[in-house]
């Protein structure tokens, strides 16, 4: 494990992919063709059990094998989407905007720059895959926001609530009013993998005054939550937060928070990784690139949160790089940590959609 300080050069190639792909918010070139496949599944989303449903799920399938629909249309996705019927379901070389829902037993998957521009909600729903699909918020000029004159008052790019067994695979999230993507309210059984989170750009609040709340990902409802509590178990891996991410890297109450292989490039940041009530987080062979408080274990933990750092490389960054609360738990599947310059070099080339 490196320490702060500024050894730059030691992941060169993280250097010239940072360049090339913007601090994290680059395009990739859309193929018009099939989706790739998605890559291996690893995480929570393969532990079999029931979150906060009432369906056991064995492992995240989504539509499985159902034949795909391709859609051009906010009201086709909605109704292409609702239900536990499974289905995979398309967004072509297009983009649809406004409120999206997501039931049960789908796989939504974009296809040449498919793109939601608006709000995906998942509520209540179980087995669910959202992969290759770039996921645009509305940048705090929804309703909410403006009339509040308040960003943090409007959707989010992606909220998962009560819902479990939830894979996003391969995505490109970016500017949510209230954060990119948000998980609630007892979800479970989620990875998020090969995903990149940023914002387009620093913006202000509806009423003029700084600071856009720029926040990313924030786990668990409050600190006050008892229905969070024995849920909320998240796996990131392979998934890059870049160009103008202020906090929530994510930022975890309660759950069993497992992040290993990622890529924070987040420079101007407050902090990565927040430690909240009652979490145990474990982070693992990660990359911290030029960022403020990787791990922030002061600002929101109580004496039962728990943050473990294995592995992780420190470059440029200042303040805390230093776990806390001992051990964290130990995850109940298998995985594989990469050396950290590695993955970091395969993030930049391979994550968001292909």
């Amino acid at each position: 494990m490196v320490t702060n300080g500024d050894p730059y050069g030691m992941c060169p190639s993280v250097d010239a992919g940072v360049a090339a792909n913007g601090n994290g918010n680059g395009e990739t070139p859309p193929s018009c063709d099939a989706p790739p496949p998605a890559s291996p599944l690893v995480g929570w989303a393969t532990v079999p059990g029931m979150g906060s449903g009432t369906v056991s799920v064995d492992i995240t399938t989504g539509g499985n094998t159902a034949t795909p629909t391709t859609v051009t249309t906010l009201a086709d996705l909605n109704t292409a989407l609702a239900g536990t019927t499974p289905a995979v379901v398309q967004i072509v070389g297009t983009t649809i905007a406004g409120n999206v829902r997501v039931g049960s037993n789908k796989t939504l998957v974009g296809v040449c720059g498919g793109t939601v521009q608006g709000n995906i909600k998942i509520s209540g729903s179980y087995n669910v895959i959202v992969r290759n699909l770039k996921i645009v918020g509305y940048n705090c000029k929804d309703p909410a926001a403006v009339n509040s004159k308040d960003c943090s008052a409007g959707a989010d790019a992606v909220t998962i609530s009560n819902s479990h067994h939830v894979w996003f695979d391969h995505d490109d999230i970016s500017d949510g009013s209230d954060g990119n993507l948000d998980i609630n309210l007892a979800s479970d059984f989620i990875t998020l993998s090969w995903t990149k989170l940023y914002y387009s750009g620093t913006r202000i609040d509806p009423a003029g005054a700084a600071g856009g709340h720029e926040f990313s990902d924030l786990i668990g409802s409050s600190d006050n939550s008892t229905t969070d509590e024995g849920h909320l178990r998240v796996t990131w891996h392979h998934d890059w937060w870049g160009a103008n991410v202020h906090e929530r890297e994510p930022r975890a109450r309660f759950g069993q928070i497992h992040l290993y292989n990622n890529l924070w490039t987040s420079v101007s940041n407050a902090y990565c990784i927040g430690l909240g009530v009652g979490a145990s987080m474990l982070a693992e062979n990660n990359t911290f690139r030029g960022v403020n408080i990787p791990f922030n274990v002061t600002s929101y933990a109580d004496d039962t949160s728990v943050l473990e750092g294995r592995g992780n490389l420190f470059e440029g960054t200042t303040g805390n790089t230093d776990g806390v609360g001992g051990a964290a738990f130990t995850p109940p599947y298998d995985y594989t940590v990469e050396e950290p310059c590695t993955a970091a070099a395969e993030i930049i080339a391979q994550a968001g959609p292909q």
